[in-house]
């Protein structure tokens, strides 16, 4: 026999500005990882641009129909749709990388 679970939510609490005031740091150190989170997330969101438009300027110099894209590229057409329309939230920095990689272009990452 099995038990059914509820799907019905009971209770939420409502996050902070800062999500590390929520998970008990001091609100000074909050405050330093709020920031630091911040800056790697935009780094992570510039970089993810950067692909998808280098992506976006292959498809158009070879003059390619998004479905051709998508078959070079392992990957489906609406997911093609998503890079030209800069969705970045739907990829992973590594996923972006492997489809430059396709295209014959090198990604270096330099840490500092």
């Amino acid at each position: 026999m099995t038990s059914k679970q509820s799907s019905n939510t009971t209770h939420v609490t409502e996050a902070k500005d800062n999500i590390f005031i929520d998970l008990g740091f001091p609100p000074e150190q909050a405050a330093v990882l709020l920031a630091e989170s911040d800056k790697d997330i935009a780094l992570a969101l510039a970089l993810k641009e950067q692909l998808m438009a280098e992506i976006s300027d292959w498809i158009e110099v070879k003059s390619l129909r998004q479905t051709d894209a998508a078959q070079i590229l392992h990957v489906s057409r609406p997911r093609i749709s998503d890079v030209v329309n800069k969705k970045t939230e739907k990829f992973t920095l590594d996923s972006l990388i492997g489809m430059v990689s396709l295209i014959g272009k090198r990604v270096t990452l330099i840490i500092e």
